[in-house]
């Protein structure tokens, strides 16, 4: 059954790509039986089971698929978030082209996210980590046709791709220490390859998980469309970092938490900064993305790993809700420039109801999900041993989640409504709608969720009290923000996110993309010369070819004429040499014995004689040998 949570979305996708037709409703089958699936799971290691599966892999390194509480937590996060996006995509792009491209790379996309999530050894790990690398390239880079979608994409690929070297590394660290690709098995290494391993992996969470330095690339990557950006910033692309750190927790040694929860702070306020000065609707969306996680990540810092996937959880269903909705917003006025948006909430109520409720529970209002996930994370930072360095971020990214929630409300609200009308809308409330519920319910499923994995919710009265008056301190702020923009000189540098000249854009991406141009030069400029070079001395060649070819053929028949001699002359010899002394020889014994039967007449005294003479003729010899060998008698 856990083998069918990837199976499904994978053979949709395969049946769409071979189809053409039907995109929408193959992919909403897929992730339907993704769904049941990871829900069976759930419910069998909900009952006390624990079970793996052994898949062949590289030699002496078997691939694992295993079911245990946090990877079937993990999993039907992932199956409830695709599935509903998906259900809101079918209306989204209806009219769209390219149907059968978006859904399929939406169902790759699930089915390799959920591999990630199921994988009991690190090279199983390592290939699903790339291909929703691939997947989100693909799905960012859609609208490829589009001025600057390609270039975003790109960006993307390559923030990602840089700080994945810290995974790889780290993989190599701990397989050599361990002597397998076991992941349970090579969380037990110690010493230093540990802090190794561990600081490498935070820089692999840090590039997935767009955290300090590397949060831009999440930004740029908003030209997707806003069902991928919500996939993507719900349970499975930027929450891959995140699980990384989470199932790696019990390697991680206290340098490697130290870090992680430093880095965690300051990206979660850095980025918190970054989303009030935006003035893009779905930028702000994914600087907050880079908060949220931020505050995961110091959470694990602060060595409560339950609380950051509690967080995780709840952080799915509140951004989901607020990415659906600034979705069908755009689809109203077709664009998500707040200028543009200004009063759309009016126009459409219903949405902006939902888009509310989201914002709250994102600022951490009771009772909404967002106060309980982000009250555990402030009571593991206020719990921790390094609490004097985790509380103050904390406190500030829950007071800048309310700045930027309450502003974008603001400006939504104020102004005209109206809008054109929304195709789909159908299909696109169905796929809000229950993110909507969950974003408002999901603070019940802490403590349901803290005994399935064996820990506890960390809970704290202090830091309820002081996040939530963080939350109203900033929600009010936000509101009141004359003329909904950051004032002062941080305005400008925000709006770039803190950006030092063209940012790791031009440090890193920038060299490599020239790299690869110069190469593909070298490349064409070398296969045009050899392709010059081949068409110039062909003729040549050929001729020399077609010289060579004659001389054989003049020799072949040489060597068959000159066969054809030595035949006849042989011929020649047998038949007048060999054969004629053959024939004198039986002529010749012929007549000898013909001459030798005339001695056979038959009369006694005759052959009596002739024996008298032969016997005189042995001892005449007898004495002539007698005489020459001793002189006489």
């Amino acid at each position: 059954m856990t083998c069918l949570a990837i199976l499904g979305p994978l053979a949709a996708a395969a049946a769409i790509l071979i189809l053409r037709r039907g995109a929408a409703a193959l992919a909403l089958l897929g992730a339907g039986v993704g769904l049941v699936a990871a829900l069976a799971t759930l419910a069998r290691v909900a009952s006390g089971e624990r079970y793996s599966a052994v898949l062949p892999g590289l030699p002496e390194l078997p691939l694992r698929l295993v079911a245990e509480p946090l990877t079937a937590v993990l999993a039907v996060a992932v199956a409830i978030a695709s599935a509903l996006i998906l259900t809101y995509a079918a209306g989204y792009m209806r009219g769209e082209r390219g149907g059968p491209r978006f859904f399929a790379g939406m169902s790759f996309f699930v089915a390799a996210m959920q591999a990630l999530v199921f994988a009991g050894d690190w090279v199983l790990l390592l290939a699903s980590w790339e291909l929703i690398g691939l997947s989100s390239y693909l799905l960012i880079g859609f609208w490829y046709r589009r001025p600057g979608v390609g270039s975003a994409a790109t960006r993307a690929f390559l923030y990602t791709r840089t700080a994945d070297l810290g995974l790889y590394v780290a993989v190599f660290v701990l397989i050599w220490q361990a002597g397998t690709s076991e992941i349970s098995r090579t969380l037990e290494t110690g010493g230093t390859a540990a802090v190794v391993a561990g600081l490498l992996l935070l820089v692999a969470a840090a590039g997935k998980s767009a955290q300090a330095p590397l949060y831009g690339w999440l930004q740029d990557a908003m030209v997707g469309p806003t069902p991928v950006s919500a996939l993507l910033h719900s349970a499975t692309l930027v929450a891959a970092g995140a699980i990384l750190l989470i199932r790696a927790f019990p390697l991680l040694p206290e340098e490697a938490l130290l870090v992680a929860g430093l880095l965690g702070g300051i990206t979660a306020v850095i980025t918190g900064v970054i989303a009030v000065a935006q003035g893009d609707l779905k930028r702000l969306l994914a600087a907050s993305t880079s908060s949220q996680y931020g505050l995961m990540l110091l959470a694990v810092g602060a060595g409560s790993p339950v609380a950051a996937l509690f967080h995780l959880v709840a952080h799915a269903a509140m951004k989901s809700s607020l990415f659906l909705g600034a979705g069908v917003f755009q689809s109203a006025r077709g664009s998500t420039a707040f200028g543009d948006l200004a009063g759309v909430g009016r126009g459409h109520r219903l949405t902006f109801a939902g888009f509310t409720v989201a914002g709250l529970a994102l600022a951490g209002l009771p009772p909404l999900s967002g106060f309980f996930s982000k009250d555990a994370v402030l009571a593991a930072a206020f719990e921790s041993e390094r609490a004097w360095l985790l509380v103050p971020p904390a406190l500030l990214a829950t007071a800048l989640t309310g700045v930027y929630v309450a502003r974008a409300l603001r400006l939504l609200w104020r102004g005209e409504g109206g809008g054109a009308p929304v195709s789909g809308a159908w299909w696109m409330g169905g796929g809000l709608t229950p993110f909507v519920v969950l974003a408002a319910s999901l603070g019940l499923a802490g403590e349901p969720l803290a005994r399935l994995l064996g820990a506890e919710i960390p809970q704290d009265l202090l830091s309820a009290i002081l996040g939530l008056a963080a939350a109203l301190l900033g929600l009010s702020f936000g509101w009141t923000l004359s003329g909904g923009r950051m004032p002062g000189p941080l305005l400008t540098s925000a709006e770039r996110g803190f950006r030092i000249g063209s940012g790791f854009y031009g440090l890193v991406a920038r060299p490599a993309l020239a790299l690869a141009a110069a190469l593909d030069l070298l490349d064409r400029g070398l296969h045009g010369k050899i392709t010059t070079a081949v068409g110039r001395g062909a003729p040549s060649a050929a001729h020399l070819v077609d010289l060579s070819d004659r001389g054989l053929h003049r020799a072949v028949f040489g060597v068959g004429r000159a066969s054809l001699e030595v035949a006849r002359a042989t011929r020649v010899s047998d038949e007048s040499g060999i054969d004629g002394a053959i024939r004198a020889l039986v002529r010749g014994t012929r007549r000898l014995g013909g001459q030798a039967r005339e001695l056979q007449t038959g009369l006694i005294h005759r052959e009596l004689l002739i024996a008298v003479a032969a016997g005189a003729l042995v001892l005449a010899a007898l004495a002539v040998g007698a005489i020459g060998a001793g002189g006489g008698l």
